[in-house]
């Protein structure tokens, strides 16, 4: 046999099929076998592998080993003289097989290749081709300056930025996203060090190839798309410590007792570094909008306080410093709350939104104004006149930031997607159906049909066809392309994302015959995958709404435990359940466990379900229905329900 591919799952299953689907294309001719090994997914994985993919080899474990592990179970029964360990979160060219086992027939030397890996948005990952991580490498990585220097040999050695990424060349590190192996070399040199659990296996496992008298080549002759490539979790403390801590094992095992403690140094001061800024960024960036907010509002109010003190007292300091000081912030800190819940803070901007917020807002301290005692109701008037400054500063700096070039601040429905979806006469027209069906927000709506079908482009919503995608995205300022992936090659998908890519422009594909469409951004983010009709409690004022509810009832509960508490059974689980969906770990309702046959969104782990409206004889036939409903419909008051149905049921184990 000539080649083995083995792809380790755990919990994409979307992804996993797109992937098999253009692996399966990939192996036409070739003498091959596909070893999936699913890691104890829980999200429908091993269903759709059993009633799509049967015919593949599958290793269902019943708990996640971890990348390493998981593929040395495949390799350990590969028949192949090549092995391709590959992510499932890929999709590979019809020609990428074909090309890269020339390529390592050709070259004996070769122990193993990497090709050119594209993100979700055409963008090259530079992880196609890396150097070692030497403490200088590593320094000049994490503190920027391969950023600074992008084609240095010295400062962007991690990435070989030296390197054309159009080129073959020789390289030192392959990425675990596509790695081809020769079996030959794997049998000298040894599989995946188990030691690491995810993340540096490949790093480890290319260092002892090139120590074996091997080389590894990055081949730019095929392409793959990588989603998890642009992820947004790399920016996360976790990922941070999990992945510089990889390299503090490789370290210890490859480099001398004194650079390994060099080497650890600078990864402890690293994780640190990267953890501070990384936790400073993602705070600074969820405040700066309403901190400024905040500012201008208040500036305003302390400016009309002072004028209307003035004007109409005679007496620029006629209110005393606790109503400037403390009300005023906490007035408009009660304003930009309600703002926040009213959807002001969502994007696309709509000043309707602003608007009713802040009539709401005030409304509510109007009366708690007239509840207080009289020596504390300052002014009204203020109150009425802080308000109306506080809606024409929030739209006005918004509009004032679009007319200087930030294009996330221009009001209305503009950011709405302006979609195209290019495909044949009739499975374009499928799939926009399935748009039609989703909660998405959609400006504009049109199709784009393969050559072939050009005598179907006079329809009113066909724009055109493919030979004239460029100017039909320039001409009618498309932001999102769904490709259809039954009408065209992954190469052809590649080769337009390629020539059309942009900072605003969005990529998914429609698998054939499937209720969902595969996403660009993130492969960590559900609203990166379409689902038909399921969407609506995943939308943002449901999910903040929600959360809203399980903080403000869980304190409540919290705050109240000695009046009820003897109503469950087991009140120190009670309390314990209370306390995680206060930090908000726990949510109090969501999916039932173990739904096989319908795919919903995530949600965190709950303490309730919707089957908990059920009677038990009913349960086994109605759960699933009952959750596609909840996911469908959602609306707070379905929380209120089923907690009030099932309070007793709280205690229980999550």
């Amino acid at each position: 046999m000539k080649l083995s591919v083995i792809i380790v799952n755990y919990n994409v299953e979307y992804f996993l099929e797109q992937c098999l689907n253009s692996v399966l294309k990939a192996m036409k001719g070739i003498d091959s076998e596909v070893i999936i090994i699913d890691n104890n997914s829980v999200d429908g994985s091993l269903k759709m592998l059993k009633d799509k993919f049967s015919q593949l080899k599958l290793i269902d474990n019943k708990e996640n080993f971890g990348f390493s592990k998981a593929n040395n179970q495949g390799i350990r029964i590969a028949k192949g003289d090549y092995i391709l360990l590959l992510n499932p979160d890929t999709i590979v060219e019809e020609d990428t097989f074909t090309k890269v086992i020339e390529f390592m027939d050709l070259n004996p030397q070769a122990g193993g290749l990497g090709v050119k890996m594209l993100d979700g948005k055409g963008r090259f990952l530079p992880e196609s081709k890396r150097g070692l991580p030497t403490p200088a490498s590593a320094f000049y990585k994490m503190f920027g300056l391969s950023k600074i220097f992008p084609h240095s040999p010295i400062f962007a050695a991690y990435h070989q930025g030296h390197l054309s990424m159009d080129q073959t060349n020789s390289i030192e590190v392959l990425s675990g996203a596509f790695m081809l192996l020769r079996k030959s070399a794997l049998d000298k040199v040894g599989l995946l060090d188990e030691d690491f659990f995810m993340y540096g296996e490949d790093i480890d496992l290319s260092y002892r190839l090139l120590k074996g008298g091997y080389k590894n080549y990055y081949f730019p002759e095929t392409r793959i798309i990588h989603y998890k490539g642009e992820s947004t979790k790399k920016n996360t403390v976790n990922y941070i410590y999990v992945f510089y801590n990889a390299m503090v094992i490789f370290a210890k095992k490859h480099y001398s007792a004194e650079n390994a403690k060099l080497f650890s140094l600078l990864i402890n001061s690293a994780i640190f570094f990267r953890a501070i800024i990384s936790l400073l960024f993602s705070t600074l960036k969820r405040l700066f909008i309403p901190v400024l907010d905040f500012m201008v509002i208040y500036g305003g109010m302390l400016f009309i306080a002072h004028y209307w003190g003035a004007f109409i007292h005679g007496d620029n300091q006629h209110y005393p410093a606790l109503f400037l000081y403390l009300i005023i912030p906490l007035i408009i800190f009660f304003w930009q709350l309600v703002i926040y819940y009213s959807g002001g803070y969502d994007k696309p901007i709509k000043g309707s939104r602003l608007i009713f917020g802040q009539f709401l807002g005030t409304l509510l301290i109007l009366v708690i104004y007239a509840l207080l005692p009289e020596s504390y109701r300052f002014s009204r008037a203020l109150i009425l006149m802080g308000s109306l400054w506080s809606v024409l500063a929030l739209i006005s700096w918004r509009f004032v930031l679009y007319l200087i070039g930030f294009k996330d601040f221009k009001l209305g429905s503009t950011l709405a997607k302006r979609i195209a979806v290019v495909g044949s006469d009739q499975e374009s027209e499928r799939v926009r159906n399935l748009i039609k069906q989703t909660s998405l927000e959609v400006s504009f709506s049109a199709r784009v049909l393969t050559d072939a079908d050009a005598a179907s482009d006079k329809v009113a919503d066909v724009l055109g066809t493919v030979s004239q995608l460029a100017e039909i995205v320039k001409i009618h300022k498309i932001n999102e392309l769904i490709f259809c992936a039954k009408n065209f090659q992954a190469a052809q998908i590649i080769d337009m994302m390629s020539l059309l890519k942009s900072p605003l422009m969005e990529f998914k594909i429609a698998p054939p015959e499937l209720m969902f469409i595969i996403g660009s951004n993130s492969i960590n983010t559900s609203s990166d995958i379409y689902f038909v009709e399921i969407n609506t409690i995943n939308t943002h004022t449901n999910r903040r709404f929600k959360r809203l509810l399980d903080f403000l009832l869980s304190l409540s509960l919290l705050l109240t435990f000695p009046l009820h508490f003897f109503l469950l059974k087991n009140p120190f689980r009670y309390f314990y359940n209370l306390m995680m969906v206060l930090w908000s770990f726990y949510t109090f309702v969501g999916f039932d466990k173990g739904l096989t046959d319908v795919h919903l969104p995530r949600l965190k782990t709950s303490i309730l379900h919707p089957s908990d409206l059920l009677s038990t004889k009913d349960i086994f036939d109605d759960k699933e229905k009952l959750n596609l409903i909840y996911a469908r419909n959602y609306k707070v008051i379905s929380d209120f329900s089923i907690i009030a149905k099932a309070f007793r049921k709280l205690d229980r184990r999550s």
